[in-house]
């Protein structure tokens, strides 16, 4: 069925910008929405950033509006976040994960997520 391998976490200075990228493979379908979670140890994940189904409309975290932009590229089966302007209180390990959506609507990321990757590192320090 669905895999989610992604890409791009690492270590970049405040003020700093990093690409994630989240691959996906097997099984395909246009009605999954895709979005981004974060974890940061001692802390409960939440959703970053999240595209819908369908039309793509974004859903995101307050936090990060104006420096974090999602996108996806469908005949490739790929899904990026662009993230601009780190901080450090953006460190935490990433994970990126489907939804299958028979609707596809708005507030992607209030969707039950049920496909995720293994996560990647990202560190935001001077």
């Amino acid at each position: 069925q669905l895999q989610l391998v992604e890409s791009g976490g690492g270590l970049v200075q405040p003020g700093g910008s990093l690409r994630l990228s989240c691959a996906a493979s097997g099984f395909s379908s246009d009605r999954f929405a895709i979005g981004w979670f974060r974890q940061a140890p001692g802390k409960e994940r939440e959703a970053v950033s999240c595209i819908s189904c369908g039309n793509g409309i974004t859903d995101e975290k307050d936090s990060v509006k104006g420096r974090f932009t999602i996108s996806r590229d469908n005949a490739k089966s790929m899904v990026y976040l662009q993230m601009n302007s780190l901080k450090p209180e953006d460190t935490a390990v990433y994970y990126c994960a489907a939804s299958y959506q028979y609707y596809c609507g708005m507030y992607a990321c209030g969707y039950e997520y049920t496909y995720w990757s293994q996560g990647t590192q990202v560190t935001v320090s001077s």
